[in-house]
């Protein structure tokens, strides 16, 4: 289904392509579904309650949180069924036979792409082990996990591990049409103080001999999101592979090369994640900090932390984390106003290497903060195109044809056909002037999935609009756009 609006009110200042990405997290039903005892209806309805929120302020992504403890949201034999899906670990959800398969669908059918997000070594959210499931890895391997504070852990250092999300992310690349594969920020646990991650052992066993156990740590890290990365790869190349690191890496006043912050925690010394490394290396297509804060938060700045990123990271994709949860919910002052995330987003535009947005958390702009909801909706005025992958394969994308085509009042119905094994999008342009066709604004985009051959929308279409050309192309999930096929509607 295509949604546009009238190009007049269209803003220059807009980029040609931009992530708009939202975060549905599903670990304790934060965002959803709202309760796991939920009838089946019930959460299909709040889950496309939310994807229609953002499709109308013109978002393109939904991170999904697929796994969020050990467990999963979709028919496996690798982990339980959730028990914040179903109420009870190892449950399947009664009326749902393939909940991550409909959702998708339901994802892709508002033009938006559905990345799947997973915890990796997040092994319980709690220490109430009777309530999980005989299936679970606490049980069928024990010696995997590590108890820290409140919490069981997969040990990272251990290759097993490794091997294991390996194949979790298989299953889901082969079987599912996602379009990334998504890590938030934990890896290694958030510090506690006085607890003791308990690994001595696994690092005596497989430590380097020059390595100390901090560099050992984070070698454990940078092996799983290697492995994963050709894991997705050697699969479907095009599917991404992107990480929401915690928004510093390092303060300044511990490394010359990090951020001007003064974070109690960072993702290099205290989570041994290493995001720099990632992208040197190529085994990501984007990141997406953490940057939480206020524009000016004097303990770390979002307007700081953006152009640290922005300045260090230029080989991949760079999306800044936003945190919409703390609007009139926060200690900071700077909270309260209504044009705090507004100017974030702004701001973002201006910072060259930035390439898009990411919301925490799904919930909290719906059925509130309708100021704020309006001035995101006049920054995000009309679609957009997902950014490209940064490792773009070249290749030429078979140009549509129109199987038929009928002009109504107040718009135009349009069967389309196209061959191309790689999932795109049909991207409907307006076209003022055939002398300059390359002014093409885009008006809206629906999905083409893989399996598609043919396509069907209606575009909605004002007055004015319906007296210009109407151009239509079609992109691969690379980034590559075939030719232009100028449609005169009249």
């Amino acid at each position: 289904m295509l949604v546009s609006c009238s190009v007049s009110k269209y803003q220059k200042n807009s980029p040609e392509q931009e992530f708009r990405g939202v975060w549905i997290a599903t670990v304790v039903n934060i965002d959803w579904p709202k309760n796991g005892m939920d009838d089946s209806n019930k959460k299909k309805k709040d889950f496309i309650k939310i994807l229609d929120f953002y499709k109308r302020l013109n978002f393109n992504a939904a991170i999904v949180q697929m796994r969020t403890a050990g467990d999963a949201f979709y028919p496996t034999e690798l982990a339980p069924w959730s028990k914040y899906l179903s109420g009870e670990e190892g449950e399947p959800p009664q009326g749902f036979k393939d909940p991550l398969e409909w959702m998708i669908a339901e994802t892709h059918k508002r033009d938006m792409e559905f990345h799947a997000w997973l915890n990796p070594y997040r092994a319980t959210f709690d220490l109430d082990t009777l309530a999980l499931d005989k299936s679970h890895d606490f049980y069928k391997h024990p010696k995997w996990m590590v108890k820290y504070g409140k919490k069981y852990y997969y040990n990272p250092g251990l290759p097993e591990v490794q091997e294991k999300f390996a194949q979790i992310v298989q299953e889901i690349v082969s079987n599912y049409q996602v379009d990334a594969i998504h890590f938030d920020d934990y890896f290694y646990p958030y510090k506690i103080k006085d607890e003791t991650f308990a690994d001595s052992i696994t690092f005596q066993t497989y430590g380097l001999p020059d390595q100390n156990l901090e560099d050992w740590r984070r070698s454990n890290v940078d092996s799983l999101v290697k492995k994963v990365h050709q894991t997705i790869k050697s699969s479907k190349p095009w599917v991404q592979f992107g990480i929401s690191p915690f928004g510093v890496w390092k303060n300044k006043s511990k490394d010359p090369r990090g951020s001007d912050t003064q974070a109690g925690q960072t993702t290099y010394e205290d989570l041994y994640a290493d995001p720099l490394l990632w992208a040197e290396k190529g085994w990501l297509d984007y990141l997406a900090p953490q940057a939480y804060w206020s524009m000016d938060y004097p303990v770390a700045s979002h307007r700081k932390i953006t152009h640290w990123w922005a300045d260090t990271i230029q080989s991949i994709n760079l999306y800044m984390g936003n945190g919409p949860y703390k609007i009139k919910n926060n200690a900071d002052k700077a909270w309260n106003r209504n044009n705090e995330i507004p100017k974030q987003l702004t701001f973002a535009r201006s910072v060259e290497n930035v390439d898009g947005n990411v919301f925490f958390s799904a919930k909290s702009l719906m059925d509130e903060h309708e100021k704020v909801v309006k001035r995101i909706g006049k920054i995000y005025l009309l679609p957009i195109k997902n950014p490209s992958l940064p490792s773009k394969v070249t290749r030429t994308v078979n140009p549509l044809s129109v199987e038929s085509s009928k002009k109504r009042d107040n718009g135009i119905e349009l069967c389309l056909s196209q061959r191309d094994s790689i999932p795109r999008f049909v991207l409907y342009y307006q076209i003022k002037d055939l002398a300059l066709p390359q002014n093409k604004i885009l008006i809206g985009k629906s999905y083409l999935s893989e399996s598609e051959n043919a396509s069907c929308d209606f575009v909605p279409l004002s007055k004015k609009q319906a007296n210009q050309n109407l151009g239509i192309a079609v992109i691969d999930a690379y980034g590559n756009e075939s030719e232009l096929l100028i449609l005169n509607q009249n």
